[in-house]
This record gives structure tokens, sequence and C-alpha cells, in this order.
């Protein structure tokens, strides 16, 4: 039996400031749905991913900015780390994890799943850019 993750709700505290980042990240939006001052629901999706996230009103108990580590899987990282800082998003420099933790740079072997860069939504909801050179689509 398949089970595909489809959608993660990401806890905010205004959905509209909310809405233009992750549209500015590059994020597609393809809901944006309220049933009065109670509910409201925004879908938008990262470019080439089947997982979308949902952020709204009425969605969640959990606390604004209570999501960390959310990945989001490139294939090369310096060009996603060009394209998200020429949107405006204030992204880390790159890292990877050596002997002694975490360490600037990008890994020296450029290894699949070892660079990674992160960013934060306006509420403190974190993302990871993860390098993965390999094709990770399944089929």
């Amino acid at each position: 039996m398949d089970m595909k993750l489809e959608l993660v709700v990401v806890p905010v505290t205004d959905v509209d400031r909310a809405k233009a980042f992750y549209e500015m990240v590059g994020f597609h939006l393809h809901v944006d749905h309220r049933t009065g001052d109670e509910f409201r629901v925004v879908q938008l999706t990262p470019p080439g991913s089947a997982c979308s996230i949902a952020i709204g009103t009425g969605l969640t108990e959990a606390p604004p900015g209570c999501i960390q580590g959310l990945h989001l899987v490139v294939s090369d990282i310096e060009t996603a780390l060009t394209e998200l800082a020429g949107r405006g998003v204030d992204v880390s420099d790159p890292f990877h994890f050596g002997p002694d933790g975490r360490t600037p740079g990008l890994h020296p072997e450029r290894i699949d799943y070892g660079s990674f860069a992160s960013f934060s939504d306006p509420d403190g909801n974190s993302w990871l850019l993860q390098e993965v050179k390999r094709d990770t689509s399944g089929t």
C-alpha cells in the first residue's frame, strides 16, 4: 500500500505575510479559501514537489514557528542559494556535518545528502535545503 505525504500544515501568525513569503521563495499558490474570519486555508507547493504546505486560520492548535527542519531537496545547492538570495530570501551560507558537527562550507566531496543551507519564514518555521544530485523522483 502506498502512503504519500501530500500536505504539511505550517502554523503562522499572519496568513497574508506568510503567503507573500512563500510565494517569494517560489512556492506555487493552489488554494486560498476562506469561510469567514475563523477559517482560511492557503495551499502552496514548492517547485517540483508532490507535497504542499497549508497555512491559514483554524487549521491547527500548534503555535506559529514550531515547525523546524523541513527539508527541500535541490540538485544544485549553489544554484538554489543564488536563486533564493535573488528573490530576497535570507538564506544561510552552505554547511555540512563533519567530525566536529556543523561545519561551514559545502561537503568536501559534494556527496548526496551532504551539503545544506537554511532559511526561516517570518514566524521562525525553519527549512533546510539539502543537496541530492541523483534522481529522487522515485521512478
